[in-house]
């Protein structure tokens, strides 16, 4: 039986979940150790609510403290075991303690830590997965999970910086055509009455409002149909790679937003690739692994021919500048790194120097959106309030 407990012990208070055969067995246990009880609840993990289920689920958030957590428990002379039972013992979410106890057992068993993540691709990379392979393999495994750790909150920041820069022009389209729908499905009928009761004469941008409203109005379960009908088949046609790759290819020549993607697979690969060299895995690996994590279909069929062609002897630096989408800065310090014999901290370097880049490149997107959004918006607000007042003042006028 789980048990979530509050505790004080030294002036400061815990929370914590553990696991006991019955409440009294669980009192003695915490009075012996120091601790001062003042709540105790049971938890029946079979009896969780079916729309908290829906909502609990592992999210990358989960995998950064995870990774953190672990590395900070085993960097102080934990053993692996103890650091995942302490780990499950803090969790009341079901999904996240599901996932620790799975591991927790195939460690147990006789499996490695690596083996036990394999079985969770949809939750550890290929990246994560490999790299726990080598701290095993070297045993620094902390020294690892630092780094990972590091690298992924890394990650997150820079998604977080572009989900801000996003974030407002999204609010205002959705609100924009949100306040579109009011007034074409619900205002433009109930005036529509009243235009046609004083028999007056309608400007042109008022009958277009009047024949949208009523094509939504009359016609909107076919052009929901049509809407979800056309997701569907674009994400099927997304699935064709030929279709994908020049999708992709497109996206990259776009201004502005195309240099934020080519940046930010730049960073990706670069960091990922410093990361797995500095932790003793081989080019060709680290290459292998970096194909495999990248999302844009351009740079992970150039990522593959990079592979090939290191496999069969050519240099990483002649490799990029054969791709012929690399940037001169990145093939030059590629060159470097390998003569140097440096490679990881050359990565290192240049994926800061691409995450700065990317930022720049953010702010220059959000300062051409948000005046384009606004000249959209007074566009858009003008033609309703022309549409909506005009004949209103006309039908005023021919009164007086």
């Amino acid at each position: 039986m789980k048990y979530q407990v509050k505790i004080s012990k030294d002036s400061k208070i815990f929370t914590r979940v553990i696991e006991s055969e019955n409440e009294k067995t669980l009192i003695n246990f915490l009075k012996n150790q120091g601790y001062f009880i003042i709540d105790i609840k049971s938890i029946d993990l079979n009896k969780i609510p079916l729309f908290a289920n829906f909502f609990d689920r592992v999210t990358f958030d989960d995998i950064v403290n995870f990774t953190r957590q672990l590395a900070m428990m085993l960097n102080a002379g934990l053993t692996l075991i103890d650091a995942l039972n302490i780990l499950k013992q803090q969790t009341v979410k079901k999904s996240y303690f599901n996932l620790l106890e799975d591991i927790d057992k195939e460690i147990r068993s006789g499996n490695s830590f690596y083996n036990a993540l394999k079985k969770h691709k949809n939750y550890f990379s290929n990246l994560y997965i490999a790299l726990v392979r080598s701290g095993e393999a070297s045993g620094k495994l902390n020294e690892i999970l630092l780094k990972l750790a590091d690298t992924l909150e890394g990650e997150k920041e820079f998604k977080s910086k572009i989900s801000s820069a996003l974030i407002y022009p999204i609010i205002i389209i959705v609100a924009m055509f949100g306040v579109m729908f009011i007034m074409v499905a619900f205002v433009i009928p109930k005036l529509l009455g009243l235009y046609k009761d004083f028999n007056i004469d309608l400007p042109f941008t008022t009958k277009i409002l009047i024949f949208i409203s009523n094509v939504t109005v009359k016609m909107w379960p076919f052009i929901l149909t049509v809407i979800f009908g056309l997701l569907i088949i674009g994400q099927r046609l997304l699935k064709i790679e030929p279709i994908r790759y020049k999708i992709d290819e497109k996206i990259l020549k776009v201004p502005v937003f195309g240099q934020i993607i080519q940046k930010a697979a730049l960073v990706n690969t670069t960091r990922t690739l410093s990361i797995l060299i500095k932790s003793g895995i081989s080019i060709l690996d680290g290459l292998q692994i970096v194909t495999d994590i990248v999302d844009n279909l351009v740079y992970k069929k150039a990522f593959l021919r990079i592979y090939k062609e290191v496999e069969k002897g050519i240099t990483l630096g002649n490799a990029l500048s054969n791709a012929g989408i690399f940037p001169p800065i990145l093939i030059q310090m590629t060159t470097v790194g390998e003569e140097t014999g440096h490679l990881d901290e050359t990565y290192e370097k240049i994926s800061r120097y691409f995450e700065m880049e990317s930022e720049l490149a953010l702010k220059s997107a959000t300062a051409l959106i948000e005046p384009a959004i606004l000249v959209f918006l007074g566009i858009g607000v003008g033609f309703l309030v022309i549409s909506v007042i005009t004949p209103i003042y006309n039908l005023t006028t021919s009164f007086k």
